[in-house]
């Protein structure tokens, strides 16, 4: 996948629901935005709004959250 994509090309049609339905399957499967970016060689924004396109919930931004004041 990574080699039909091209820095900066655009992707529309049937091969953008082609890509968009791969990212799906891989960011479902526990791919990171960043890691499916690096991989594809787009950036994060591209990714991002492809996934939001294809319907996908996607996670929170984990990490460490503060406690309950107590």
């Amino acid at each position: 996948m990574a080699e039909t994509l091209k820095k900066g090309t655009r992707v529309t049609g049937a091969e953008r629901d082609k890509l968009a339905t791969e990212l799906k399957k891989r960011y479902d499967s526990g791919e990171s935005i960043r890691a499916l970016a690096a991989a594809t060689g787009r950036s994060y924004g591209f990714i991002h709004r492809i996934l939001t396109e294809a319907g996908v919930n996607l996670r929170g931004r984990g990490g460490a959250t503060r406690g309950r004041k107590s």
